[in-house]
């Protein structure tokens, strides 16, 4: 298995933080590293980054923000210190691992044996998998797909899956620098700058190198921070989305 980092952004994550799988999977997993982002929780979650970074301190780092920041500069944050570290491949999970962290192997595994950039979770309910959300947040989930797979003409099935893997390179660092524009869905923004990423010494294809794996399993926690009371702002944000593709298509 090559050198790979996760980020997993927190905020007031201390009631569901599965910290005993976290600890589990780093023993069976020498050449994985967690870096924890602490999104200037106000509950113990920070307490409970830094015992679990004490007990594990080779693999685990805890990147602690001053104050409440999103999970767009939380994920970008920790991508920043995951390439600083070295990693081969870097990439960010969330939380509550509603995608099992299972799949950190099998999406290592297809970029080893490709040359993809992008190894990432789709969560498509088939026959024979064990895929569960709430219908509100699926049907509104996959309206916003569609308008950002039209606004990033990709076809693109999930976006906003908290699940994504990627080869480390200059470039990518390149993508991570600025923040975000986008809060909730910076996923639709960071699919827009991949779409100019240079590896190699050139540009990638799309549609070869960003891999959507479905996945054969999926849960949709309960505490999730994103409710109905969010989806007014992002359909805004869905219009900046499009504001932002131009933008960049002009600027080549």
């Amino acid at each position: 298995m090559q050198e790979t980092t996760i980020v997993i952004p927190c905020f007031n994550e201390a009631n569901r933080l599965p910290v005993d799988t976290l600890a589990s999977y780093l023993d069976g997993h020498p050449r994985v590293r967690f870096v924890l982002v602490d999104d200037g929780s106000t509950d113990d979650t920070h307490r409970i980054l830094e015992a679990l970074a004490t007990a594990r301190p080779t693999a685990v780092r805890v990147l602690r923000l001053a104050r409440n920041s999103g999970k767009a500069e939380a994920v970008r944050r920790g991508m920043l210190l995951a390439l600083d570290d070295g990693a081969d491949l870097v990439g960010y999970w969330d939380a509550d691992l509603a995608t099992p962290l299972r799949f950190v192997d099998v999406f290592v595994e297809q970029l080893s044996s490709s040359d993809a950039v992008l190894v990432f979770g789709s969560r498509v309910r088939l026959l024979g998998s064990r895929v569960s959300r709430r219908p509100f947040r699926h049907y509104v989930g996959r309206v916003f797909a569609t308008i950002a797979g039209i606004a990033l003409e990709l076809p693109i099935y999930d976006t906003q899956c908290g699940a994504k893997l990627f080869r480390a390179s200059a470039g990518l660092r390149a993508i991570f620098e600025k923040p975000f524009e986008l809060g909730w869905t910076f996923d639709f923004e960071l699919f827009a700058r991949l779409s100019g990423l240079v590896y190699q010494g050139k540009r990638i294809d799309p549609e070869r190198q960003l891999v959507e794996w479905p996945l054969d399993e999926w849960r949709d926690a309960p505490g999730s921070k994103l409710g109905p009371a969010h989806f007014s702002r992002v359909g805004w944000e869905l219009g900046k989305l499009f504001f932002v593709v131009r933008r960049r298509s002009r600027s080549g």
